[in-house]
């Protein structure tokens, strides 16, 4: 393995544990999910096989060819993530979670609009993966990869959701970002009554980076985590 894989290993795995427990902080995961961030062109580094709250510091995440059989330590439904590294050069960082609002809309066989700035990201939606049965296998992977396509989430039915970001905090803040658009589309739902989408032109100009927007989030999100 290159030098400078072993020295990205290094660096990141902090940014794994903070990821983790950012997340579970959030309540966007329980005993459930993963999060994930790219080596190099092939290999990832993804959470240790554990519930991301009760991540220490002392826990070692678990290096992943983005091609082949998963190595000991890593939860099968890593294979998730291993198919949208292969398949996406830019993606830096993938998070599998499952939070309440998504949760809720999945059921439906909806995935939240673009009706407010946070869910511009996703615009016009995010796709829906729809079958629920848990993700472990290379045919249910690539089935899931393929539909996600070049979005920056899937919605799973009945399962959660995954984003995917340039960089692992990236991803952390899109999964924030996607359960708020949810809680708005089904609070709107609630009234019956038929909101207003963003138009193309409105999603352009609101779903930007300006001023590192997502950054902003992921500080937020992760004050005060022990390893900051």
């Amino acid at each position: 393995m290159p030098d400078v894989v072993t020295n990205n290993s290094n660096a990141m795995e902090s940014r794994i544990r903070v990821a983790a427990r950012t997340l579970a902080k959030a309540g966007l995961v329980h005993a459930y999910g993963h999060c994930s961030a790219r080596l190099g062109e092939h290999q990832f580094l993804v959470s240790p096989p554990k519930p991301l709250g009760l991540v220490a510091k002392d826990d070692a995440p678990v290096i992943v060819s983005t091609t082949g059989s998963l190595p000991v330590g890593a939860l099968p439904e890593v294979i998730a993530h291993q198919h949208i590294y292969w398949r996406r050069a830019e993606v830096g960082g993938v998070v599998r979670f499952q939070s309440p609002h998504v949760m809720a809309l999945s059921v439906l066989g909806r995935t939240p609009r673009a009706l407010h700035g946070l869910g511009a990201y996703f615009a016009p939606c995010p796709p829906l993966h729809p079958d629920p049965r848990l993700v472990r296998d290379d045919k249910s992977a690539a089935a899931l990869a393929e539909r996600m396509g070049e979005a920056r989430a899937i919605v799973l039915r009945g399962n959660g959701a995954i984003t995917a970001g340039a960089s692992i905090e990236e991803a952390v803040a899109l999964a924030w970002y996607l359960e708020d658009a949810a809680r708005v589309e089904l609070a709107v739902l609630s009234t019956g009554l038929e909101p207003q989408v963003f138009t193309t032109e409105e999603v352009r100009d609101r779903a930007i980076d300006a001023g590192s927007m997502l950054m902003r989030m992921w500080n937020w999100m992760s004050a005060n985590d022990p390893e900051l």
